[in-house]
């Protein structure tokens, strides 16, 4: 009997244990991914839906080049870049190898023909045309990306060129392919020609190379509008895509796909897991007034209060939120307000354990009473 007793004590641990471990990860009963590593992920909340090897150094071909898109999209959020700037091309650019978009050598494209071409065609010659630009030569331009990979938390990683073709120091992974590939989808002007499936690069003399977009899930897969696709003997096929349904976006990331289908089967496989799956839900929305406050001594009696950020989840459907937001702000606030001036904070708590805080602003100016606005208040009220 004792024995049983302690047998039967062993199997209820083993349940609480398996019970306290379960989490968003999907079991890999639930996903079935034949490619050497994979990751999906929510793009809102950047919760790891499923994952395998997803920290495994391995080859990543033209997937590189998302680091070099964002770079180059960092470049137009500071100004130093917009679509009409002028780049005028070398020979080593021009020379690249690989996929390509045949730049001429010694004249000028501009930068949005350029971008364009290594979003839709994965141009390694463009790529290295935007690197010389940008930093001056495509070494200075790797330094760059390893800087900023550093930046991201993308510890995984480390680029010895801009555009993914083979060199023995070069990895990444599929936690940190997912990882980039979220920081580019942020930016509007990645997502004016990511979508796009057939383009033209028209060149300096006239002459046109047909661009179609290496992500085929962009036409094919309901939602899909971004991504990055690469190949090489080394790497096998690889594929970062992300598609978005409703007010849900997901990231998913294939590496090392036996062959070119196998790689769009499997991402589109991991989509369908996680729209069919999960929800997301928004906490806190920085388009949303969350209370209206009155002002003291203000030009204006109240004033609406917002989210400083955006804070999403993302739950299994059917499952209950352990979410909770409390706001934190003063009965009464005094002019003058500034946009952007914080006021109070909301906390962000899950089965009572903080999660963490987020600031509470005015997004208008609110200029403080004067003289002679007081006696137009008096003479208003008479």
């Amino acid at each position: 009997m004792k024995r049983v007793f302690i047998l039967f004590l062993l199997v209820c641990i083993l349940a609480v244990g398996s019970i306290a471990n379960f989490g968003m990860t999907a079991s890999a009963e639930e996903v079935e991914i034949t490619s050497k590593a994979c990751s999906l992920i929510d793009y809102a909340s950047g919760t790891v839906l499923y994952e395998k090897n997803a920290t495994t150094h391995l080859p990543i071909a033209s997937m590189v080049k998302m680091m070099t898109i964002l770079l180059t999209l960092d470049e137009f959020d500071k100004g130093n870049l917009n679509e009409d700037t002028l780049i005028t091309t070398t020979e080593n650019a021009s020379g690249m190898g690989g996929s390509q978009v045949f730049i001429d050598p010694y004249v000028q494209y501009t930068a949005g023909d350029m971008l364009k071409s290594v979003i839709i065609a994965s141009g390694n010659d463009a790529s290295v045309a935007l690197a010389e630009h940008i930093s001056g030569s495509e070494q200075t331009f790797v330094a760059r990306m390893n800087e900023r990979a550093k930046g991201l938390g993308m510890n995984d990683t480390h680029y010895e060129n801009c555009t993914g073709l083979p060199a023995p120091e070069q990895y990444s992974c599929a936690k940190d392919c997912a990882i980039v590939l979220k920081e580019v989808t942020g930016h509007e002007l990645y997502h004016k020609y990511s979508s796009i499936w057939m383009d033209k690069l028209i060149h300096p003399s006239g002459r046109i190379t047909e661009l179609v977009n290496t992500n085929k899930l962009v036409k094919y897969y309901e939602g899909c509008d971004g991504g990055k696709t690469g190949s090489t003997n080394e790497a096998g096929c690889c594929l970062s895509a992300s598609a978005k349904r409703g007010n849900m976006r997901l990231i998913s990331v294939i590496i090392g796909a036996g062959n070119s289908q196998t790689r769009f089967n499997e991402c589109s496989k991991l989509f369908n897991y996680g729209f069919a799956n999960f929800e997301n839900r928004v906490l806190l929305d920085t388009a949303t007034s969350i209370t209206n406050l009155p002002v003291n001594k203000g030009k204006c009696d109240n004033v609406e209060i917002f989210p400083a950020e955006n804070y999403s989840t993302v739950t299994r459907k059917g499952q209950t939120s352990d979410y909770e937001v409390t706001y934190d702000t003063p009965n009464k606030i005094n002019a003058p307000l500034k946009s952007g001036q914080k006021i109070g904070k909301a906390t962000i708590s899950k089965n009572g354990q903080l999660i963490g805080e987020i600031d509470l602003i005015v997004k208008t100016d609110i200029d403080k009473l004067s003289f002679t606005d007081y006696i137009d208040k008096i003479v208003s009220a008479w």
